[in-house]
C-alpha cells in the first residue's frame, strides 16, 4: 500500500465558507496533509483571520458566492491565480428557520440559492481548471457539502434548508456521472453535529446534543477533516458520486423514538 494513500502534497484546493466551522476544519486537515488551500467567504476579515492562523500554505480569497456573479468572480480570481484547481470543496452554506405558516419567501431563496445553485456554478464555472489538473492516475475531485439533514428529518422547521441539502446529493450523483468522464471526481458529505458557526445547538449545548447521538459524543474536528482528506486524496478516487454521512450514528444508526422510549 502506498505510503503516501492520504497526502495532499502539491495539490491546490478551493474551499468555500473556508473562514470557519466546517470549512475551517477541512481547510486546516487539507493544509496539514500539504495542500495549497485558498479559502473564500463573504467577511473579509475572518477570511484574512483564518488564513494567518492555518499558515502560508492558506490564502485568504473573500467573496460573497450568494449569486452567479459571485460565483463567477471567485472562479476568475482562481484562475487567475492557479493554471489548474485539483481539489474543490462547496462548503457555503445557509439555513433559515419559521414556523410553516409564516415560512418567507426570502428564507427559501437565500437558502437555496447559497446551498444548491451556488456549489452547480461555481463547478461549472471552474469545470475548467477542474479538468486541466485532472488525469487517469489523480483524477481532481469536487466535495459537496450535504447534511444529514439530508437524509434524515430533524424537528426543526428548516424547509429550505432540508430541501436544498437533500437536493444536493442527489446533485452530487448527477454531476459525477457527467463529470467523472473528465477524471473528475464528485461526492459529498453529510455533516451530523459539529460545534460550528451554524449548528449552534452543538456549539452550546454540545453535552445535551450528545446524548442523541449513537457514538456519545459530537463531532471533533479531526473527523470533519479526515473524512475530506480521505475524499480528496488517493485514498478516495474509486469513490465516485457517493455521500458520506459524519454524524456518529445520527442519520443510518439511531433507533425510532418508538424504540427509545418504548
Amino acid at each position: 500500500m502506498a505510503s503516501d494513500l492520504f497526502s495532499l502534497e502539491g495539490r491546490v484546493a478551493l474551499v468555500t465558507g473556508g473562514s470557519r466551522g466546517i470549512g475551517k476544519m477541512i481547510a486546516k486537515g487539507f493544509v496539514d496533509q500539504g495542500a495549497k488551500v485558498y479559502i473564500s467567504s463573504r467577511k473579509g476579515a475572518d477570511c484574512d483571520e483564518t488564513a494567518a492562523e492555518l499558515g502560508e500554505a492558506c490564502i485568504s480569497m473573500p467573496q460573497d458566492i450568494s449569486t452567479v456573479e459571485g460565483v463567477k468572480s471567485l472562479a476568475a480570481r482562481i484562475q487567475e491565480a492557479e493554471p489548474k484547481l485539483d481539489i474543490l470543496v462547496n462548503n457555503a452554506g445557509a439555513a433559515w428557520g419559521a414556523d410553516f405558516d409564516e415560512f418567507p419567501e426570502a428564507g427559501w431563496d437565500k437558502v437555496m440559492d447559497l446551498n444548491l445553485k451556488s456549489p452547480f456554478f461555481l463547478t461549472q464555472a471552474l469545470h475548467g481548471a477542474l479538468k486541466a489538473a485532472a488525469s487517469d492516475d489523480r483524477p481532481s475531485k469536487v466535495i459537496n457539502i450535504a447534511s444529514i439533514d439530508g437524509i434524515a428529518l430533524n424537528p426543526l422547521e428548516t424547509y429550505s434548508y432540508h430541501a436544498s441539502k437533500s437536493a444536493l446529493i442527489y446533485l452530487t450523483r448527477r454531476m459525477a456521472a457527467r463529470l467523472v468522464r473528465d477524471r473528475i471526481v464528485v461526492t459529498a458529505i453529510a455533516p451530523g453535529p459539529f460545534a460550528s458557526q451554524m449548528n449552534r445547538a452543538a456549539r452550546d449545548h454540545g453535552d445535551e446534543v450528545a446524548k442523541r447521538v449513537p457514538l456519545g459524543r459530537i463531532g471533533h474536528d479531526e473527523d470533519m477533516a479526515a473524512a475530506a482528506i480521505y475524499l480528496a486524496s488517493r485514498a478516495g478516487d474509486y469513490v465516485v458520486g457517493a455521500t458520506i454521512p459524519v454524524d456518529g450514528g445520527v442519520a443510518l444508526a439511531s433507533l425510532p423514538r418508538e424504540a427509545i422510549s418504548g
